[in-house]
């Protein structure tokens, strides 16, 4: 990313200057040191730490189980890997829910604990007054429109919204909302192509999409998605980048065979009886 060097964290100021200058950026999920570590070696200028982490990591059927203390858990692990990317924590359902007062209590967790950088929250003109009072404390807040997963029972599902056009409308005021509250970007995700770039034209500040076309400021995935973690079926909007499922499913395979079979472990991955000056282990034991 040419807005930062090697040593500066990236800001929210510096994706506004993106969005000005016509240069278009990823963000992607991660929920470990691992992960945010390998993300801040390929110069990934923002990480989310999202709620997604209940379905891919945690093994739940939607987002609404995961915790506030869920998400400090997994964006501390993430700043352990002292990423530059600016690091966004979701919100998760049920911390935000009640008001501004509720929202501001569970913001300055996130960021006392964690030492993240900004949070991120679902909704429209509703949750206008509690970004406001968020920015109004001084901690950067990230919008999300469309399909929300912590309200997919209210949608009715995992389904495209804004096709109607009095919801396309709404979604195009909501977003002018959000940046005007102080959001300093917004998600849009599962719209019409159409409708996110309508979106992007009304909004005084970046978008991300995920399933809403190209006509967007960035784009973000889930990292399991990118590498092809997961079983599958996937969304339509994602691309593998990689199979490693099937990698993984291999290299396991052999693991078992090689040790059902007696050629794991080998004469040169065991220690000796006499003195060895290769002693020192060099992975974390079991």
């Amino acid at each position: 990313m040419s807005s930062h060097g090697p040593h500066r964290r990236t800001t929210i100021h510096d994706l506004a200057a993106l969005r000005a200058a016509g240069e278009r950026f990823v963000m992607v999920t991660a929920y470990d040191a691992n992960a945010a570590g390998l993300l801040d070696e390929l110069d990934v200028p923002v990480i989310l730490v999202g709620d997604s982490l209940g379905m891919v990591v945690l093994g739940h059927e939607t987002t609404l189980p995961v915790t506030l203390d869920d998400m400090i858990h997994h964006a501390r692990a993430v700043m352990r890997a002292r990423p530059r990317a600016l690091v966004v924590v979701d919100l998760p359902f049920g911390s935000y829910q009640q008001g501004p007062e509720q929202a501001l209590a569970s913001a300055v967790r996130v960021i006392k604990e964690s030492g993240a950088d900004a949070v991120k929250l679902e909704g429209g003109a509703r949750v206008v007054p509690t970004v406001r009072a968020l920015v109004a404390a001084g901690i950067p807040v990230m919008g999300h429109l469309g399909l929300t997963p912590q309200s997919v029972g209210q949608l009715g599902g995992f389904r495209v919204q804004g096709r109607d056009p009095d919801d396309a409308a709404a979604l195009v005021d909501d977003a002018r909302a959000l940046g005007d509250a102080g959001a300093f970007a917004t998600v849009l995700e599962c719209i019409p192509a159409g409708l996110a770039a309508r979106v992007t034209a009304a909004s005084p500040v970046p978008t991300i999409g995920i399933g809403a076309g190209a006509d967007v400021d960035g784009q973000v995935l889930v990292w399991h998605d990118l590498l092809g973690l997961g079983p599958g079926p996937d969304p339509r909007f994602v691309r593998r980048y990689a199979q490693l499922r099937t990698s993984i499913i291999a290299a396991v395979t052999t693991f078992r065979d090689d040790v059902a079979s007696g050629t794991f472990p080998a004469p040169e991955e065991t220690y000796g009886d006499g003195p060895a000056v290769d002693d020192a282990p060099g992975a974390p034991s079991a």
